[in-house]
């Protein structure tokens, strides 16, 4: 039918110009002025242009034909981004289903003689995460993702709506819902894409999560900025009288950011001041503590108990990549206000960084995503599938991590006040980790981590927890 179609096209065309040519030599003996020569071109045009209408009117129905339906029901586009995401030819509507899975494996030597925890050694599905998201009349864009890896209790993750496009950059959005409050390159990277198995150990302690709130988040090639208020998660919400607060603002420059090279530095701050729970009010304190040997299975051998009233944070990053080579690092510092029937006057100040760096053996480098001051998706120039005879992307990492919990401990542990915590475990941990990750296709990966952890101070004092983990991990 198409072939036909063509052939129809021609004719017509060619007819148009043969009666447009007899016409117009007809009447150029006829004319007696340039006037009407003039229109009588300008008339020929105007027959040529209804024909072009014609044809094409023709083909589109000969396509929608061909194709099995009407021109609305056709109105689909489908994009495969590790799952179908499928939208409207105009681009007002999109959906796509996401999800990951992370299956872990730890052996850990928790130093059983000084901590008394003996070692572990099991699997977890450490992820288990399934969503939607997607855009509704072209500026606004939805998510909703919820991990199921957390036994017999679904934990609701983001779920949020968000105004875009209203400004001219890569990204501007205004955002209500829940989603991560912005203090941390390492925690606003995905957990797909994180050289380790596992975030620093500021991160946990420090509280950096999601929350409920409202926020603005604004982007382009060379800058991020985020900002928010916010109450409580989604997992506690509807527990308290008055709501735990957060205020956060975190800002990024990349003034080098090209294929080969990046440079990365941003600052962040946030205050939180904590609520009134309806049940257990002790824990309604913020609490500081880590795991041992940054992985997941671990025990946490430093911990304050629920001693903050409200703190202030304040973060540094910085992060470079030149081609196959990556360093990143971060500072945070967090000053706490503790209430005065647990240490009156006292407001210990802990602090948290780390330093990392890696290199990719294969030739492949770290995908950097100015617009949000975070780390993306690792894409290997030759992946690994069935005839392919590609290696995938292979890159090994080192990595050095310090919490540092121990400021003024003693006078937390020595108050005489009524309500006075037990700060025994108020101390400093320093942890070594070596990676080797193997990214098989951009949504495929192995990760390998071997871990050591010093504790100094505290009723731990001088124990080293050794850790082995193994990830392996899919995402659509």
């Amino acid at each position: 039918m198409i072939g036909g179609l063509r052939k129809t096209s021609l004719y017509l065309l060619a007819g148009a110009s043969a009666i447009g040519i007899l016409v117009s030599g007809g009447n150029a003996a006829k004319a007696g002025s340039v006037q009407e020569l003039e229109a009588q071109m300008q008339a020929m045009q105007a027959q040529m242009r209804d024909l072009q209408r014609q044809v094409s009117q023709a083909k589109a129905e000969a396509a929608s034909a061909k194709s099995g339906g009407g021109g609305d029901d056709l109105d689909l586009k489908v994009k495969w981004k590790g799952a179908p995401e499928l939208s409207s030819r105009d681009g007002k509507f999109k959906f796509k289903v996401r999800g990951r899975l992370m299956g872990d494996y730890d052996h850990i030597d928790q130093d059983e003689a000084i901590t008394g925890e003996p070692n572990i050694n099991g699997v977890e599905l450490r992820r288990a995460r399934l969503g939607v998201e997607g855009v509704v009349y072209y500026d606004w864009k939805y998510k909703f993702e919820v991990d199921f890896a957390g036994g017999n209790e679904a934990e609701v993750k983001d779920a949020y709506i968000a105004y875009a496009n209203w400004a001219p950059w890569e990204k501007s959005e205004i955002i209500l819902g829940q989603f991560k409050v912005a203090n941390s390159l390492e925690d606003l990277t995905s957990s797909r894409f994180i050289t380790f198995m596992e975030r620093s150990a500021f991160i946990d302690a420090f509280g950096i999560d999601r929350q409920i709130g409202a926020g603005v988040w604004a982007g382009d090639e060379h800058w991020s900025f985020q900002t928010g208020y916010y109450g409580s998660n989604v997992e506690d919400q509807g527990s308290w009288f008055e709501d735990t607060t957060a205020y956060s603002v975190r800002g990024t420059v990349a003034p080098i950011n090209n294929d080969t090279t990046v440079v990365h530095l941003g600052a962040s701050y946030r205050h939180r001041d904590a609520g009134t729970p309806k049940e257990e009010p002790e824990e309604a304190l913020f609490r500081y503590r880590a795991r041992g040997a940054d992985l997941h299975l671990a025990d946490r051998f430093v911990d304050t108990g629920h001693i903050g009233e409200d703190d202030d944070m304040f973060n540094l990053e910085g992060a470079f990549v030149w081609k196959r080579f990556s360093a990143q690092g971060e500072y945070a510092q967090l000053e706490s206000n503790i209430p005065r029937n647990i240490a009156p006057g006292v407001s210990p100040t802990y602090n948290g960084y780390y330093v990392e760096g890696s290199i990719f053996l294969t030739d492949d480098m770290r995908n950097y995503e100015a617009d949000e001051g975070a780390f993306g998706r690792v894409k290997p120039k030759n992946p690994v599938w069935g005839g392919s005879g590609g290696w995938g992307a292979w890159q090994i990492a080192g990595k050095y991590d310090v919490i540092d919990l121990s400021d003024q401990a003693a006078r937390i542990a020595n108050s005489t006040a009524v309500n006075a915590v037990d700060c025994d475990e108020c101390a400093e941990q320093e942890t070594w980790l070596i990676g080797l990750n193997w990214w098989m296709t951009s949504h495929t990966a192995l990760k390998f981590n071997v871990t050591q952890s010093e504790i100094k101070g505290g009723v731990n004092d001088g124990a080293t927890i050794n850790g082995f983990g193994m990830r392996a991990q899919i995402d659509w």
